[in-house]
């Protein structure tokens, strides 16, 4: 169970829709809308650890299962969320995948379901929220993308190409949608303490070299010196959601304790 808190926010009361909300980044921003008061529709391919997540977050967590790259299936939940559970004011889309390897070495399939999840996904998600936010005049639009998108990474091509496909299609429709007072933002985590994040380690010595570098694959490291827990995203996510970011809006905010060096 979450436990509530008194900071005011300004998302008490709010209905959110969260992707990827079974673990990661996903499950932490499910839990900090919580926190501050928000009912949260959580979406998510696994339905068993939606279930879980949302059983261990307590009863403003509803739980959803779908693919995002389904669009009908978004199109179902949205329109189950609004019926059964309120107006939607915040949208987090937070799904992806990662398919690491050489441009040369993937497969159109690696590439196909990549672009299918982390793109048409977000994109799917942000259009049918968006639809019912516009007549409405309000409502906050937040993407997960990552670091990757602006920075070239080795053996993340499709990834890469794939968050920053995201990270401009939400900045377009921020720009579509400011004149209906809806924002629409970007949040682009570096590495993160996620399940996703360990798939590409192969030994307990790989947050150390994420941390210090690797020169052979021209990555600088962190220089805050650590790897980011999924809560430290989650906070970006939410400080972007609230009233207290009322004038952002088509901006990408990079947490990544300064591995790119904002390149």
């Amino acid at each position: 169970m979450v436990p509530p808190t008194h900071e005011d926010t300004g998302l008490a009361g709010k209905i959110a829709v969260v992707t990827g909300a079974a673990r990661g980044i996903g499950a932490a921003v499910v839990a900090g809308l919580v926190r501050a008061g928000a009912t949260v529709a959580a979406v998510d391919i696994d339905a068993d650890g939606l279930a879980d997540s949302a059983a261990r977050m307590g009863a403003q967590v509803h739980p959803f299962p779908a693919d995002v790259s389904d669009s009908a299936a978004v199109a179902r939940v949205v329109d189950a969320v609004e019926r059964d559970l309120g107006p939607i004011g915040v949208g987090v889309s937070v799904a992806g995948v990662l398919r690491p390897g050489s441009i040369c070495e993937t497969t159109d399939e690696d590439w196909s379901r990549t672009f299918a999840v982390n793109t048409t996904g977000v994109f799917v998600v942000l259009r049918e929220i968006a639809r019912r936010m516009v007549p409405r005049r309000a409502g906050t639009l937040v993407t997960v993308a990552s670091n990757a998108a602006g920075v070239p990474r080795m053996g993340m091509g499709a990834y890469a190409a794939s968050k920053a496909a995201a990270t401009m299609l939400t900045r377009c429709l921020g720009l579509e949608v400011a004149g209906h007072g809806i924002r629409c933002n970007v949040v682009s985590p570096g590495s993160t303490d996620t399940p996703m994040q360990r798939l590409l380690w192969t030994d307990e010595n790989d947050a150390a070299r994420v941390i210090a570098g690797s020169p052979e694959q021209f990555r600088v490291g962190i220089p805050l010196g650590r790897i980011a827990d999924p809560a430290d995203i989650a906070d970006a996510v939410l400080f972007l959601a609230s009233p207290r970011a009322r004038h952002i809006t088509m901006q990408e905010l990079y947490v990544d304790g300064g591995a790119t060096l904002r390149a």
